[in-house]
């Protein structure tokens, strides 16, 4: 087992309804399970109808269960699939050491407040990029599109934060949890892991 940097590791995973964000929590939460770490999973939703806020908090440890809350400026990792919503983590989860992986594709939330979602997207990255000790911006929509199927962007995305080091996933848990999750499409959602591993640290 390898050591975290923190212990618990804090992630919060942030979305609108219909991106996939639960089964993201789920896909990394199992896979650091099968690797002996302890992981507690909780969602929250704004509004729970198709295209509402959707946050779900991650707690990783290597000693002990903990409570799945994590408190108003203690996440260590936001991993964003909308920019709008991921800049409204940021403001109430955000500190100076959190490191957060976006996807610059908007998608309004109905229940968005403060704007964030109507702002121009270079402007959001921006913003994301100043509330962050380091920002990678991930394509991830632009590159599952190419794939055939925008919803692999879920997919990109976990293998961009498998690739940054910043948890300790093994690709071959996330393997096994592919092929347990996704028994009829285990090759195109390990390709859009690969997809996702190469995209870090691009723009």
């Amino acid at each position: 087992m390898k050591q975290l940097v923190r212990d618990p590791v804090n992630l919060v995973v942030s979305g609108v309804g219909g991106q996939g964000n639960v089964m993201v929590s789920l896909v990394v939460g199992n896979a650091l399970v099968n690797d002996g770490y302890f992981v507690t999973i909780g969602e929250t939703y704004g509004s729970s109808q198709r295209g509402g806020s959707v946050m779900s908090h991650v707690k990783i440890s290597a000693v002990k269960q903990y409570s799945p809350l994590i408190s108003e400026g203690q996440a260590d990792i936001i991993l964003g699939m909308e920019p709008g919503e991921t800049l409204r983590m940021l403001k109430q989860f955000g500190n100076s050491r959190v490191v957060t992986i976006v996807n610059p594709r908007q998608i309004h939330a109905i229940d968005i407040t403060g704007g964030e979602g109507y702002t121009g997207t270079e402007k959001l990255l921006e913003m994301i990029e100043g509330l962050s000790a380091k920002t990678y911006v991930v394509n991830a929509t632009e590159e599952a599109q190419k794939m055939g199927n925008p919803i692999l962007a879920n997919m990109i995305l976990i293998g961009a934060l498998a690739k940054t080091g910043l948890l300790p996933i093994e690709e071959k848990s996330l393997d096994a949890v592919i092929r347990q999750m996704f028994p009829k499409a285990v090759d195109v959602n390990r390709k859009a892991l690969e997809v996702g591993m190469g995209l870090v640290g691009k723009r």
